[in-house]
């Protein structure tokens, strides 16, 4: 059998090949502390699955509109205003299933083969898979070291900015590393994204998910909302990661291809989860907050922990359930070079399954330091605290 030629250009998320890890390591009998991947082990609010039990019971069962019900996309449209100072409507909202297919459906609207498109590295694994997977070529940006958090490195992206360059993907609130711009910084993208007449990509997945200070959106600053596209999801406000739903929200031209994309690939989203998402919306917004400070707590017990721990060094993000603490000189007192070596060795020693910056993307030649990511919103704090606390053991240990 002769496949595809394109298939050999799709990726993966390589965070899964961990998780294989360490639930055969489980398997034998060991206890596991998961902060390798980013799922929620809280519950979705109540009065979000009530609305979805109802919606079943009235007969909403069967198929509905390509782009999503009007209810939803109205809701949502009205919801990003809200908190963007935009001024969208229904008709700038294709719901989808889940926030990722959003991706891909971005790249087909817009890039042609051999367009050149920006994407954070490290980063969420599948914008790089999916540039290329559809012959665009996929070219990284990255992030240094700043005094708060990490920050973007602005003058290699726009040294990397070539007549061919078309698009860019921007994931402020940012996994793997939980990073977020200053208004400066996020200004210069608009700046570059005008000059060089790129359309973009916001992956605001995260933007609900903070604990101080107010998410700000690259659409809100002029001239922007013509040329972005929102990824939005369900799964992290309203803990709905297994009800795969968000939606696409953007310019009615590339909204309109991104419904005719939804006809061909899966018709449309599931219909009864659509309602249970305007209950989300409209409905009580304490659970939702309350996700948040639980996720909180996480935060700091976790961060606390860490920057105890000799040779770590992690900043405490405002946003996401992501940190990216530094363990460059943990792996050299181990004497561990290879990403793979070290993350196998602290699951069997101390149970910890984490991923490395080698799962977001292809390291940049020259990077200096050496990363892990850990997802806290599937582990409860007494579990942090005993995991890290093992951790600091196998570090401080001989």
């Amino acid at each position: 059998m002769k496949l595809a030629d394109r298939i050999g250009r799709l990726g993966t998320e390589t965070a899964f090949a961990v998780s294989a890890k360490a639930a055969a390591f489980a398997a034998q009998g060991n206890k596991v502390y998961a902060f390798h991947i980013g799922d929620m082990n809280l519950l979705t609010p109540l009065h979000i699955m009530e609305a979805a039990a109802k919606a079943m019971k009235d007969g909403r069962t069967g198929y509905c509109p390509s782009a999503g019900i009007p209810q939803l996309r109205e809701a949502l449209a009205a919801d990003i205003n809200g908190a963007r100072g935009t001024d969208y409507t229904m008709e700038s909202v294709a719901i989808q299933t889940g926030g990722k297919p959003v991706i891909g459906k971005f790249f087909m609207a817009l890039m042609n083969p051999g367009d050149e498109v920006l994407y954070p590295n490290p980063g969420y694994p599948i914008y790089e898979s999916q540039i290329e997977f559809h012959g665009g070529k996929a070219v990284p940006y990255g992030y240094v070291e700043g005094r708060e958090n990490f920050e973007l490195d602005l003058d290699a992206i726009e040294k990397k900015i070539t007549p061919r360059t078309k698009l860019l993907v921007f994931n402020d609130l940012h996994n793997p590393t939980g990073a977020e711009c200053a208004p400066g910084e996020m200004e210069r993208i608009a700046e570059l994204a005008l000059k060089h007449d790129l359309y973009v990509l916001c992956d605001e997945a995260y933007f609900d998910i903070r604990y101080e200070g107010k998410s700000r959106s690259l659409t809100s600053l002029p001239g922007m909302a013509e040329r972005c596209v929102i990824l939005y999801t369900f799964s992290k406000k309203f803990a709905m990661t297994g009800w795969r739903l968000g939606a696409a929200v953007g310019p009615k031209p590339i909204i309109d291809v991104i419904a005719k994309l939804n006809v061909n690939d899966e018709s449309c989203s599931n219909h009864f989860v659509q309602y249970a998402a305007v209950e989300a919306l409209l409905g009580d917004q304490n659970p939702s907050k309350q996700i948040v400070s639980i996720l909180k707590e996480r935060r700091d017990a976790a961060v606390d922990i860490l920057n105890s721990i000799e040779g770590v060094h992690c900043y405490r993000p405002n946003a996401t359930f992501y940190l990216f603490p530094n363990v460059t000189r943990v792996m050299e007192k181990k004497g561990l070079v290879d990403y793979d070596a070290f993350s196998d060795r602290l699951l069997k020693e101390t149970g910890v399954s984490v991923c490395t910056r080698a799962h977001f993307g292809r390291p940049l030649a020259g990077e200096p330091n050496r990363y892990i990511r850990l997802a806290y919103s599937g582990i409860e704090t007494a579990q942090i605290r005993e995991g890290l606390g093992k951790f600091k053991q196998f570090v401080e240990g001989a």
